[in-house]
């Protein structure tokens, strides 16, 4: 049950549900009640495609162009680590992806789907913590309904964007925002140790 507590905060981490509420309203500000629905139920659905597909396939094409795992686990580390610190020292999802949205593309895909939700750390972490050579099957299956489960709690927070917004406002989903990226910076770490370990026992 540890484990699975300790995978939900992960892909919480990476995911941002919180961060993302700002993103959507900005997103969504000109639109009717049906048509936010519409476009919560879209971006979570293509995010939740996005990251799946790296679950099924991410590792699959790591073999196929002859990269070890150690090494992605490495490199994916890396990237979890400098995602993380632009979430803690950085403008912060909620400023930036606002401004995405600004810009006049504003799609379910982009920019919610796509960097909001289904975000490169996101995508890293799906193949991270479903290595075939880690985890088995079983385990593999429980990481991806946990992740699933984060999806839902993502769906259900843009439903209800507009009252959590109200609540936190735009400084407490930066905060929010912060401290998630604190405990993925200390995975990132544990994630380079490890790969570090694997490689030289190889």
């Amino acid at each position: 049950m540890s484990e699975l507590i300790a995978t939900f905060i992960f892909f919480f981490a990476v995911i941002d549900p919180i961060g993302t509420i700002p993103v959507f309203i900005a997103v969504t500000a000109l639109h009717n009640e049906a048509t936010r629905r519409k476009i919560a139920l879209q971006a979570t659905l293509f995010s939740g495609a996005i990251l799946l597909f790296f679950v099924v396939a991410g590792e699959i094409i790591l073999t196929a162009i002859n990269i070890p795992l150690s090494a992605f686990q490495i490199a994916g580390g890396i990237v979890l680590f400098l995602f993380a610190l632009t979430m803690i020292f950085g403008e912060g999802k909620p400023a930036e992806e606002k401004r995405i949205a600004r810009d006049g593309r504003e799609t379910a895909i982009f920019p919610l789907a796509v960097p909001s939700i289904a975000s490169p750390g996101a995508m890293l972490g799906a193949v991270l913590m479903t290595e075939n050579n880690r985890y088995s099957l079983l385990e593999q299956s429980q990481t991806t309904l946990v992740m699933l489960s984060v999806l839902g709690v993502v769906f259900v927070l843009l439903l209800l964007a507009s009252r959590v917004h109200r609540l936190i406002g735009d400084g407490g989903a930066s905060i929010i925002s912060r401290v998630m990226g604190l405990i993925l910076a200390s995975v990132a770490v544990n994630n380079i140790l490890s790969g570090i370990k694997t490689y030289f026992l190889l």
